[in-house]
């Protein structure tokens, strides 16, 4: 994260994220698949680290069963022709692109707030306090040991259980965010960098998908 300065100048938190260039892998239709959707694949990817299937995924590779295929006609799915990608998430909905393109942060010129999603910081297995900002037990007045404890977590003889999400202890973090409605202040079209005011989920260097907000 950073800070800019507006044209009246105001500081803007803002979360620097490299938004391109995407590679168009595969195109979803009604026909063959039953939705609608675009497979983007972001960063590319050593071809020594990537499996077989990572690599035939974006390139054809024989096999016996794609010779099989061929010889009965059956029609090949077309591939992007590019190196294996490290990020591929799926859209949904209806897209004017074909397979082997390449989108840049362009996409995002005329957008004016976009939902970010991906995984947050994992915090491992935390307390009620920093999990939940419980408050804790007493300092003094015979609480002994237990100040950061949950309190009663029981119930009465009846029902004499726990309801479930009852708020306690446990795993906090390493699971997926969505932030929305966040703010596109900047475009670098040359860098393929978006500027968003806020901050957005996960760690430096992590992977998030981006979209246009469905918020009014």
């Amino acid at each position: 994260m950073t800070q800019v300065f507006l044209e009246d100048g105001t500081a803007v938190p803002v979360t620097v994220v490299q938004a391109g260039p995407c590679h168009v892998l595969q195109v979803r239709s009604v026909e063959r698949d039953g939705y609608e959707a675009v497979q983007l694949g972001f960063e590319d990817k050593p071809r020594r680290l990537a499996s077989r299937s990572e690599r035939g995924q974006v390139a054809a590779i024989e096999s016996k069963r794609s010779k099989a295929r061929a010889a009965a006609g059956v029609e090949l799915s077309a591939k992007a022709d590019c190196e294996p990608q490290r990020f591929v998430r799926e859209f949904r909905g209806p897209a004017s692109v074909s397979v082997g393109d390449a989108l840049t942060v362009e996409q995002f010129a005329d957008v004016a707030k976009v939902d970010v999603t991906g995984t947050s910081k994992g915090r491992g297995f935390s307390g009620v306090m920093k999990r939940h900002n419980f408050a804790g037990q007493r300092a003094t007045h015979g609480v002994k040991k237990c100040h950061r404890h949950a309190g009663g977590t029981g119930m009465s003889a009846y029902p004499s259980r726990t309801f479930k999400g009852k708020r306690m202890a446990g795993q906090y973090g390493n699971s997926r965010v969505t932030t929305r409605n966040l703010q596109v202040v900047s475009v670098d079209v040359e860098n393929n960098l978006l500027l968003l005011r806020g901050a957005v989920p996960g760690p430096n260097g992590g992977f998030v998908s981006i979209r246009q907000t469905n918020k009014v």
